[in-house]
């Protein structure tokens, strides 16, 4: 029997911002395909299956949506502004995957497109992911930036 929760809860999803160890680094992005932000830039993510750990979702979700595989993630931060996402309370973990170079990506599941951009040339996000932009830079020159 399942446990009934009297307080409410949010939901929890991980995003997955993917970049390249180049000169110029580039962002793999996701056109939304649905609402909310239908035609709006976003990190590939989405909702978090009962049987996964928050890394397993962001490498499960770039996959679904853009067809590109990574092994493993970095951990840039937890995001949970009250409103955040206009579906209501939700709270996402965002990863950081670092690859040589672009691979060849394309939009699938509810995904309208994936494309490749310079760091130097981002669109406007949706969501909050400019402030996982924003960490996610940081983590990069810190951390993983081979220069």
């Amino acid at each position: 029997m399942a446990y009934n929760y009297e307080y409410p809860r949010p939901a929890v999803t991980a995003d997955c911002v993917v970049m390249t160890n180049e000169p110029l680094p580039k962002v793999l992005l996701i056109q939304r395909g649905a609402d909310p932000f239908k035609g709006a830039w976003a990190f590939p993510g989405g909702f978090m299956n009962m049987d996964e750990t928050t890394e397993q979702c962001a490498i499960r979700e770039l996959e679904e949506e853009t067809g590109l595989k990574v092994a493993s993630v970095h951990q840039i931060g937890a995001y949970s502004k009250v409103d955040r996402d206009p579906r209501g309370r939700t709270i996402t973990v965002a990863y950081l995957a670092i690859i040589d170079t672009p691979q060849d990506v394309i939009g699938k599941d509810d995904a309208a497109k994936a494309e490749w951009f310079p760091i130097t040339e981002l669109p406007a996000f949706a969501f909050d992911h400019t402030d996982i932009m924003k960490d996610a830079v940081k983590l990069f020159a810190i951390k993983y930036n081979n220069e």
